[in-house]
């Protein structure tokens, strides 16, 4: 059967992730991707990358308008293997943690965790404060995978891509897809 992943990009820096999980994913067979996205994630997209908002949608098999509250996701009904918002503002955080379902992004996010189904916030801040850390918990403790996107460098990596790939990576084998971006760890050779 088919994986159904919502993609939620909000505002934060790191528009690329969602990018990345979403130009991954493009075209699998084994996949299909809801794209939800702020204001404000549009803006970094434009900001921060080479592509613009109308080639990210086009990349997702189903865009939805952020203010579109009577979307498919907004519903627990709507059978999906969970969400990834990559990258989560920590207003976004903050929103989910306190369950102002205020757009499509945050309604959404919250299904997955009424649901008990996957969500992965690749929450993008520094430094963090108490009040971060508080309902980066609070999250945690209703079942969302906090994962802020930090570098590994066992992997050697050279580029920015090989970074961006790594992150990318571990976050869809949280959802049991092997995208072949991260280099696999053995353990460290003793001979």
């Amino acid at each position: 059967m088919r994986k159904r992943i919502v993609v939620g990009i909000s505002g934060a820096t790191g528009a690329i992730y969602g990018i990345r999980v979403l130009e991954t994913l493009k075209g699998s067979s084994d996949v299909e991707t809801h794209l939800v996205l702020t204001e404000a994630g549009a803006l970094t997209i434009r900001e921060e990358t080479d592509w613009n908002k109308d080639e990210v949608i086009k990349m997702a098999d189903v865009f939805h308008e952020i203010n579109n509250i009577g979307a498919s996701i907004s519903s627990g009904s709507f059978n999906v293997d969970g969400m990834i918002v990559a990258p989560c503002s920590i207003k976004s955080m903050s929103m989910i943690a306190n369950t102002i379902n205020a757009n499509l992004l945050i309604r959404a996010a919250d299904v997955m965790l009424k649901e008990k189904r996957k969500l992965v916030l690749l929450v993008r801040e520094t430094p963090l404060h108490e009040g971060h850390l508080t309902l980066m918990t609070r999250l945690a403790r209703r079942g969302a995978m906090i994962f802020p996107p930090m570098p590994a460098f066992y992997s050697k990596p050279k580029t920015l891509d090989d970074l961006i790939n790594h992150t990318v990576g571990r976050v869809l084998n949280q959802f049991g897809i092997d995208s072949h971006l991260v280099k696999k760890w053995y353990g460290i050779d003793s001979a």
